[in-house]
């Protein structure tokens, strides 16, 4: 497998990047903002119609926030600590969704007090909360969705509830003397069959329905949350076929007339933004007869490429290093037995790589730093700078 920086960089940018991060010291991921600025454009071009909720968690940098903030956009925000970073860089209350369904009764007052307007929710005990902490708020019911088999990094099961739990939590949310306002799914991160998305808009559909024809509730928006895809080793379709297929599934179901439409996109809006610069730390082979050799670097699971867990994410990794390419296990520096990036996808690397070679991971511009730890074997947390 030989990487081509050119199917997924312009050559401008890649030297631009390259040429920054051969003056630093490794591990690190260097963010291109540009990129992330253009992604933002194209996404309004495909979706015209829609409000766009940046998904902070993507990355919560202040570099992109101020970008993203400057273009427009939104924020779905998960945790009073994301609300103070972001308010921080002067985005207004009306701009911002508390899209976590998981919250503390004091978070959701804090978020109130903060001026924020509008919440998810999927259970019963959090709408309540919601009602004492948030009075007249704006409620939106996440519902559980298909498409875990066809995403990269599923999230179905965790969070939402099925249609019929959907209806009695808005009925009870106008009852509690809130608004009831819309419904969120989400298909899966990195999805790859657009098709779930008909599904999903058909239960929504229903949900609509059913609220006006029996409750007299007339529901105003559709989140339909992110799941577009990065560019990873595994190509998808581009973001204008995703688009086309979409818009047509709303126009089935709801005509030419659509509700408030709501996206949350993360990983489509930065990931191809950005390179994690690794080094190759050791080179080895387990017995004398080993076929395979491992390479380790001085980045793993632990310090931004938690992604790899299941081998889920496959980053396109590219050397200078030049040859005949072999099979190689790649691991990251701790000593922790899961510390183990691929060893089933079999990647091939050069057999004259060695101790010192860096390795650049392509499209980590998001879930890098922010899922590094802190402090696991004393490595400091992945360093970024952005350009």
């Amino acid at each position: 497998m030989s990487i081509k920086v050119e199917d997924y960089f312009d050559r401008d940018t890649f030297k631009k990047m390259k040429a920054f991060a051969d003056q630093k010291e490794t591990p690190f991921v260097v963010i291109d903002t540009q990129t992330i600025s253009r992604a933002y454009d194209q996404l309004g071009n495909c979706f015209p119609f829609a409000k766009v909720y940046y998904a902070v968690k993507a990355n919560p940098a202040v570099e992109i926030i101020d970008v993203l903030k400057d273009k427009g956009s939104n924020f779905d925000i998960a945790s009073i600590y994301e609300l103070d970073k972001v308010m921080g860089q002067g985005v207004g209350p009306e701009r911002i969704s508390y899209g976590n369904t998981i919250k503390k009764a004091r978070d959701v007052r804090y978020f109130y007090e903060k001026g924020v307007r509008m919440y998810a929710t999927d259970s019963e005990a959090d709408l309540r909360n919601i009602a004492k902490a948030a009075p007249g708020s704006k409620i939106y019911v996440r519902i559980l969705t298909e498409g875990s088999n066809s995403a990269d990094w599923p999230l179905s099961r965790k969070f939402g509830c099925n249609p019929d739990m959907a209806l009695d939590l808005l009925i009870l949310a106008k009852q509690l003397g809130l608004v009831p306002y819309g419904i969120s799914f989400h298909v899966g991160s990195q999805q790859r069959d657009i098709d779930v998305w008909d599904a999903a808009i058909a239960k929504v559909k229903v949900i609509f329905e059913r609220l006006k024809e029996e409750d007299d509730i007339t529901l105003q928006m559709i989140n339909m949350g992110g799941g577009f895809p990065a560019n990873y080793i595994a190509k998808t379709n581009d973001l204008e076929t995703y688009a086309e297929e979409i818009t047509r599934f709303l126009k089935e179901d709801f005509g030419d007339e659509l509700p408030e439409i709501i996206l949350e996109p993360g990983r489509s809006l930065i990931a191809n933004a950005g390179i994690l610069v690794s080094e190759v730390v050791l080179v080895a082979r387990k017995s004398r007869t080993a076929v395979e050799r491992w390479v380790y670097t001085d980045v793993g699971k632990f310090s931004g490429l938690i992604e790899t867990m299941d081998e889920s994410i496959k980053f396109p990794i590219w050397t200078e290093k030049k040859g005949e390419m072999e099979e190689v296990i790649i691991a990251g520096p701790t000593c922790d037995s899961a510390d183990i990036m691929y060893e089933n996808y079999k990647y091939g690397l050069p057999l004259n790589l060695a101790i010192g070679d860096r390795l650049y991971w392509l499209s980590t511009g998001a879930y890098t730093t922010s899922y590094s730890a802190v402090e696991f074997n004393g490595f400091p947390p992945l360093k970024a700078f952005y350009l």
